[in-house]
């Protein structure tokens, strides 16, 4: 049984089945993944960490002692009552993932401990992976794809985790607040954690943009926007830094693409205004350019023309297709379209 639509998921997570013995959670996001299990764990077991009930096992388990997976599926709770099974993969390795499938199998179709619950975290499984294919098919199991979160799931967990401090933001706060949180939802979580703790827990606050300033400080120099301004200003080092920097921060290939995708499109605004007779400078500000970056985007709009932004447009749409491919390497994809525009550029003399 496969969830991927997030009322699905909410509803099982909230409500499992009880003929399911086994769960995959799968998705780039380690974060995501983390928390869908630790929830589904939580509503099933009134003590999920309990050694006496739980067995948690790494990749590393699976690869150095050949069986110890079945005997954790195999062994009774020593408390009586349900056991909990918890493996975390990386998703990189096909020995583990097999073995993983394997016993999964056995467990589904009763041959192992039927009181057991299976629960796998996994980073990317692609299309190639065993486990993910036995699982779909499994009678008995769940398979749960976990994708980047939304702005919209961002402001959701900040909403919640900052009411059970007793403080809160309101509608201009939340969204400046979100709009800077990093993409990888354990670090977006801590973020807010932290927050929690600058507004002063259980002090009530409605805090204002304004009362995030010191707390929020200046944009990270790391910006995906000021990595496509490098690639576009065919600064290759200062892009590929920023997209590293970027990556570190949870920002990942397909929004790196995104920037590039973006920065093209402001470009060709701007040129297409131009030709059409608006002064260069009137024409960039009415393609939303910062002023801070106006200097440096003028020199780019006076060097690409509209021909070879197209050329580029087709790479960039090309990237895209290819970062959301199940198991693509987007941050390396990501990269080498930096790599191609600043090339580019060098040749326009940038």
């Amino acid at each position: 049984m496969i969830l991927s639509k997030r009322p699905d998921v909410e509803r099982f997570l909230k409500d499992p089945a009880p003929d399911i013995r086994a769960v995959v959670i799968y998705g780039k996001d380690r974060g995501v993944v983390r928390d869908r299990a630790d929830q589904l764990a939580k509503r099933l077991f009134a003590r999920p960490d309990d050694p006496f009930d739980t067995a948690q096992l790494t990749e590393s388990d699976v690869e150095s002692h050949p069986g110890k997976l079945e005997e954790e599926l195999s062994a009774l709770s020593m408390m009586g009552g349900r056991r909990l099974v918890r493996l975390r993969l990386t998703g990189d390795k096909a020995g583990p993932d097999k073995a993983t499938a394997e016993a999964l199998t056995r467990h589904v179709d009763g041959q192992l401990n039927p009181e057991a619950l299976f629960i796998v975290e996994a980073g990317a499984l692609g299309r190639d992976s065993t486990l993910r294919k036995v699982g779909e098919k499994a009678g008995g199991c769940a398979v749960i794809p976990c994708y980047e979160d939304e702005a919209g799931d961002m402001a959701r967990m900040a909403r919640e985790t900052l009411a059970r401090d007793k403080v809160s933001l309101n509608g201009e706060a939340l969204d400046l607040f979100v709009s800077r949180l990093p993409k990888e939802r354990g670090v977006a979580r801590m973020e807010i954690e932290r927050l929690a703790l600058f507004l002063g827990p259980g002090s009530g606050v409605n805090a204002t943009a304004a009362d995030l300033t010191e707390f929020l400080g200046v944009e990270p120099e790391a910006s995906l926007g000021d990595a496509a301004i490098d690639a576009f200003g065919g600064r290759l080092g200062a892009a590929q830094a920023g997209l590293r920097r970027a990556a570190a921060e949870g920002e990942g290939g397909p929004a790196a693409v995104r920037a590039m995708g973006y920065h093209l499109g402001r470009l060709r605004r701007t040129l297409t205004l131009h030709k059409n007779g608006i002064d260069l400078t009137a024409a960039a500000k009415a393609s939303g350019v910062f002023w801070k970056q106006e200097r440096e985007f003028l020199r780019q709009a006076r060097a690409w023309t509209l021909d070879l932004l197209l050329e580029i447009q087709g790479e960039i749409l090309n990237a895209d297709r290819a970062c959301k491919t199940s198991g693509s390497p987007d941050q390396l994809i990501s990269e080498r379209l930096a790599l191609m525009i600043a090339g580019r550029a060098r040749r326009l003399g940038l």
